[in-house]
């Protein structure tokens, strides 16, 4: 029998990522989406089945885990993000699954940390608490996420923005986190393992602008914004207030190069080199 492995989260940047890997092994990949229309483009891919899911719903959990045998358990950044990630854990001990792999996020076991960090922490002590064989991974930030938030700004303007100064990062492409998820839910070896995941190098966001301008053959800059400018943006578009305060914490981090440390778990885990920010951008270059 063919193993199910259900995947919440599956249309964001990382879940989607790991449904598209998982799809090529000899599994059976549920993906749990907020709504089908969105998951319709993961449907098409071989092994894939897709089930609604509303984290805030511990009913419409019950379909979702129905005959599965692991879960990657991933949850959206909102205020009610301890609860859904509790009623996820409760309906995996009530269905017996076998295995959770939990992304968490790099630093969520620094003391004292930041809210970010203390999140999932906390979220992190459900799986462990739960009785089920666990992994935690905690990726640094996603290099994807200059796609998603800033490829606008780059084609638009040849610019980005955000309040992080000269900090360098270590992020990580969402392809080896898929990577690595890929490789523990397939071996018993990582159980009650905790992984720091970042990518090969720390970069400051110039180096990565200059990157990008070598790669794609255009001018792009990268803008260093004040604080409260991104905070007011992120507040018109309905950020809550206890989010939007997290994110400009970390985004602080970053600026105090807090968040530069870099990790050889990819390496270790899937034995093969993480992709480094050239790569990258080479590969999205139609995105910018």
């Amino acid at each position: 029998m063919r193993q199910t492995i259900l995947v919440t989260g599956a249309t964001g940047t990382v879940g989607h990522e790991i449904v598209n890997q998982l799809s090529m092994q000899d599994v059976i990949v549920r993906a749990g989406v907020h709504s089908v229309i969105k998951g319709e483009n993961l449907r098409r891919l071989p092994g894939v089945e897709i089930v609604e899911i509303d984290f805030n719903d511990p009913d419409s959990l019950h379909a979702a885990f129905t005959n599965i045998d692991k879960l990657v358990l991933i949850t959206p950044h909102s205020e009610n993000q301890l609860e859904m990630t509790r009623n996820l854990v409760e309906e995996a001990k009530k269905k017996g699954v076998k295995h959770i792999v939990r992304l968490s996020a790099l630093g969520a076991g620094a003391e004292p940390g930041i809210q970010l960090g203390r999140w999932h922490r906390e979220m992190e002590r459900y799986v462990e608490e739960s009785g089920i064989p666990y992994t935690i991974l905690r990726p640094a930030g996603f290099m994807q996420n200059l796609v998603n938030y800033s490829a606008e700004s780059i084609k638009r303007e040849g610019k980005f923005y955000m309040p992080v100064g000269e900090g360098k990062v270590s992020y990580i492409d969402t392809r080896d986190i898929a990577a690595v998820v890929e490789e523990v839910l397939l071996s018993d070896e990582h159980h009650g393992k905790v992984y720091e995941l970042t990518g090969p190098e720390a970069l400051s966001h110039q180096e990565m602008a200059a990157l990008l301008g070598e790669v794609t053959g255009k001018q792009i800059d990268f803008v260093d914004v004040p604080e409260e400018v991104v905070r007011q943006a992120m507040l018109k578009h309905h950020t809550p207030v206890r989010i939007a305060d997290a994110i400009l914490e970390l985004y602080a981090a970053y600026k105090a190069g807090k968040s530069a440390a870099v990790t050889d778990t990819v390496q270790e885990v899937t034995g093969r080199s993480p992709h480094n920010f050239r790569q990258f951008a080479s590969d999205y270059q139609e995105c910018f």
